[in-house]
C-alpha cells in the first residue's frame, strides 16, 4: 500500500478481495482495511469481534462524508451491536453488517453511484 503508514489517499473501487487481502488502485495489501471518504487505511484486525476504537475514531471523523457503513465481517455474517449501531446514528450513519464479498461488491456500487459510502472489511482467505 501507498506510503509507509498503511494510507492511500482518495477512494478507489475494490478490484478483487481474497487471499487474505484486497485489489485496489494497481495495488495489493494484506490485511483488512478501512475503505473511507479520505483514503484507505490499513485496518489491523483479523477476526470480526466489533469496530475497534481505532476503526471507529476514524469513521467518526470522517462522519460527514458518510452516509452508509459497510461493514464486512468475514467469511460469516456478524451483526453490529446495538451500541455501535446507535453511536453511528448519531453522526447520522446508518450501518450494515454483511460478509466481506458482499460488502466489498456493494461497496463498488454505491462508490460508482458517487453514494456517500465507507467501509470497514475484514481480509479473507
Amino acid at each position: 500500500m501507498a506510503g509507509t503508514d498503511g494510507f492511500y489517499p482518495g477512494r478507489a473501487p475494490i478490484d478483487s478481495y481474497g487471499n487474505g487481502g484486497f485489489r485496489f488502485a494497481g495495488m495489493s495489501h494484506r490485511g483488512s482495511l478501512l475503505y473511507l471518504p479520505g483514503g484507505i487505511r490499513r485496518w489491523d484486525k483479523r477476526v470480526f469481534t466489533g469496530l475497534d476504537a481505532y476503526a471507529l475514531e476514524c469513521i467518526v471523523t470522517e462522519a460527514k462524508a458518510i452516509d452508509i457503513l459497510l461493514v464486512g465481517t468475514g467469511i460469516n455474517m456478524v451483526p453490529l451491536d446495538e451500541k455501535t449501531r446507535e453511536l453511528l446514528r448519531g453522526y447520522g450513519i446508518s450501518a450494515d453488517a454483511m460478509t466481506t464479498g458482499a460488502a466489498a461488491r456493494t461497496y463498488n456500487v454505491l462508490l460508482a453511484e458517487d453514494r456517500h459510502v465507507a467501509a470497514a472489511l475484514i481480509a479473507v482467505e
